[in-house]
């Protein structure tokens, strides 16, 4: 039997299939999902061994999770065997050539098609990131740190982040939230939240918030309630803000804020980045650089595997809003001051206060 499975619901089709065997060709053209849920189909009562193999190549957008199943794991239940095209002893002795044609691709083409090599950022997007860079131990946030937060909901995924914005610009992401359907649970699927509960999650983190980004579908009217999402959420006592649906730019945002900057030499040499991530927020970590970018516009992320993009996307409605940092006034630095430095201060003239005040806003800041 010959078999298909394109889109979330194609897998469905087999829930009544029963099968000893299963074989996939190009395992890194499938979700993961739809791999789990098809070993489910791997029953019978017979005694015929029941098995599920497969083959494929580096590259596509299952890449990252077949590297990570098979490649890199060291489960007893799992077997890699790695088979190089100079294997195929049948293809080398009728079409020799085709080593030749292998060579002549890109360089990751070539490495994943007549290499077999795994260690690839394969279409990968954002390729600035770096998990030993951009993610952090948490700390204490300063209270006038500007705050915010954005997310993106549905019914499949609500994937909301709070944010930190320091005085020079570093975008800290101190919170997440991602809740949403469970579908590795055989023929069921747990539901989503609501948009009440939604709201119950977000009064968890508001503390300090300046505003909240949404995407802007949520404003659309429902023809059945005359009512916006956007509406029920204030309902529920979030008011939200519309974020900027320009896709591409929020991509190149966020390329932006992950871009690391050296400065300095030698001992001196230095590395600084206008985004870091609380080690806390598992999913935006492991989705940011497992996303691929899409063949047809690499501009654009591909949306799929779907699951993959709603933290990414949550993160891009943040990254494109117009955001400015603290600017601290005299009252919020003067209480650094030396009891003689602010003697000094109250007995200069208007023009002299705002010198002493440049000349002295980072006395005793820790960096």
């Amino acid at each position: 039997e010959f078999g298909y499975c394109d889109t979330d619901k194609d897998v469905y089709q087999y829930q009544s299939a029963e099968y000893d065997v299963i074989r996939f060709d190009e395992l890194t053209h499938f979700e993961e999902q739809w791999y789990i849920y098809l070993i489910s189909r791997i029953r019978g009562a017979n005694d015929y061994p029941k098995q599920i193999k497969s083959s494929t190549n580096p590259g596509g957008i299952g890449h990252q999770w077949v590297k990570k199943r098979f490649i890199d794991t060291h489960s007893d239940d799992r077997i890699f065997i790695s088979a190089k095209v100079q294997d195929n002893s049948f293809l080398m002795e009728t079409d020799p050539g085709y080593i030749e044609r292998l060579e002549k691709l890109g360089e990751n083409d070539r490495k994943a098609l007549l290499d077999g090599v795994w260690d690839l950022d394969f279409g990968q997007y954002f390729n600035e990131f770096d998990r030993n860079i951009h993610v952090i131990e948490p700390f204490e946030i300063p209270e006038h740190w500007r705050r915010y937060i954005s997310f993106d909901y549905g019914l499949d995924m609500f994937a909301c982040y709070k944010y930190a914005l320091d005085e020079n610009d570093v975008l800290y992401v101190t919170d997440e939230i991602y809740e949403g359907k469970d579908k590795k649970q055989e023929g069921i699927e747990s539901k989503g939240l609501l948009v009440s509960e939604a709201c119950e999650r977000i009064k968890q983190i508001k503390d300090g918030v300046k505003l909240i980004l949404a995407p802007t579908d949520l404003w659309n009217t429902q023809s059945t309630s005359g009512k916006s999402t956007a509406l029920m959420f204030e309902e529920n006592g979030v008011s939200l803000t519309k974020a900027n649906r320009d896709r591409i730019a929020g991509w190149y945002a966020i390329k932006e804020r992950l871009k690391v900057i050296t400065q300095g030499e030698g001992e001196d040499k230095q590395t600084f980045t206008k985004l870091k991530i609380f080690k806390h927020c598992h999913n935006l970590i492991r989705t940011l650089p497992s996303v691929q970018a899409d063949p047809k516009d690499f501009n654009d992320i591909a949306n799929n595997p779907h699951e993959l993009t709603h933290a990414p996307d949550a993160l891009r409605y943040c990254c494109i809003y117009w955001t400015k940092p603290f600017i601290p006034k005299a009252e919020d630095f003067k209480h650094r001051w030396t009891k003689d430095m602010m003697q000094d201060y109250k007995k200069a003239t208007p023009e002299q206060k705002e010198m002493l005040m440049e000349m002295w806003k980072d006395y005793g800041k820790t960096v």
